[in-house]
């Protein structure tokens, strides 16, 4: 498990770094231009990357309390959020771009820089029994989301939706 928490701080220190670099290099221009495949700008994008690790906290939280429960427990919500899918990708849209207008870019970045500190100092406290706990996901809200995600699992989930949508950048200019 060590090699595994070694890896998540490594990935923590790459997206702080990148972010940083798209906030430093991009122009203000660069920021009101629509990102490639989404509905976004430049800026709610980085917005909706910074919110995939905030979102993490939450389900962090929910894993510890509810993940020791028999796993079969946790199926009956997921299937219910499932359900909720299209109500949750409009909230996700909009949340986004209120996000995106409110934050300035260089306060996303500071925002990143305390909420993986944050994920790096839990991670450190996990026990290897308390990283196998786990709960049913609803896999329609996003691609990375799996049937049943341990702890361990949730670690690396944001940083496999903050590059996903890192590629989605427009940086044509």
């Amino acid at each position: 498990m060590d090699a595994y928490r070694q890896e998540i701080h490594a990935e923590l220190d790459r997206v702080r770094q990148t972010f940083a670099r798209h906030v430093i290099e991009m122009t203000v221009d660069d920021l009101k231009q629509p990102s490639c495949g989404t509905r976004w700008t430049n800026r709610q994008l980085l917005f909706h990357m910074l919110f995939g690790y905030l979102l993490v906290r939450t389900l962090l939280v929910m894993v510890k309390c509810l993940g020791a429960l028999p796993s079969w427990t946790s199926r009956p919500f997921a299937a219910l959020l499932n359900a909720l899918t299209r109500p949750f990708h409009s909230i996700n849209y909009v949340g986004s771009v209120i996000g995106g207008a409110i934050l300035s870019p260089e306060r996303m970045a500071r925002r990143l820089d305390r909420v993986t500190a944050t994920l790096e100092r839990d991670l450190d406290r996990q026990t290897n029994a308390g990283m196998a706990r786990g709960l049913h996901y609803p896999t329609q809200w996003d691609p990375y989301f799996k049937h049943y995600m341990t702890l361990a699992d949730l670690y690396h989930y944001p940083t496999q939706h903050f590059d996903h949508h890192e590629r989605q950048l427009n940086r044509e200019r």
